[in-house]
């Protein structure tokens, strides 16, 4: 067997290892974990890192005929960045 062949048995060998320390690892956190939401008396809910938090979702602040809309955050659409380098003015998009 060559030295190349040596070490990538090698590799194999320990990468097996270290996937068997995470997950031991990972296991031993989840018992830990669990062990100390039962003495303090949380739940899942309890934590807020479950739920994620509500989108709000921003009105639009301009549209055009076809229907596309733009609230007016980050950067202009392609549609709007057209028209107003066609000459139209920005204020005709905007919603009332």
């Amino acid at each position: 067997m060559s030295r190349l062949q040596e070490l990538i048995d090698q590799q194999k060998v320990i990468q097996a290892q270290i996937e068997d320390e995470r997950v031991k690892s990972k296991a031993t956190a989840v018992a830990s974990v669990a062990a100390l939401m039962r003495e303090y008396g949380l739940v899942p809910a309890d934590l807020k890192l479950i739920e994620k938090p509500p989108v709000k979702k921003v009105a639009p602040k301009y549209r055009d005929a076809s229907g596309n809309t733009w609230s007016g955050r980050g950067l202009q659409p392609k549609w709007l960045r057209a028209a107003v380098a066609a000459g139209a003015p920005l204020e005709t998009f905007a919603v009332a």
